[in-house]
């Protein structure tokens, strides 16, 4: 199932504030989260300890995404480097 993704403002503001190198590496992994969420390079997974259904995904070894998935919209949360895990 391919996901449609949707840009919540909060990731935008995020995203927009992120090295450029950063910015093109996220251009691919979230290509790459569309076509493919379980791709070994994403590191696709449930965020523990959370009630709810987040997930997170890596865009690099330092940064990374979080995410709702509903039917096939991914619903893009925040980016940015490991902290973003804890809010």
């Amino acid at each position: 199932m391919k996901l449609r993704l949707q840009w919540s403002e909060q990731f935008k503001k995020e995203y927009r504030a992120l090295p450029q190198h950063v910015q093109k590496q996220a251009d691919r992994k979230l290509r790459l989260l569309c076509e493919n969420r379980l791709h070994p390079s994403l590191r696709f997974k449930k965020m523990q300890g959370r009630s709810d259904e987040m997930y997170e995904a890596s865009v690099t070894m330092n940064y990374r995404i979080t995410f709702y998935i509903q039917d096939e919209v991914c619903l893009l949360k925040h980016i940015g480097t490991h902290d973003i895990l804890d809010r």
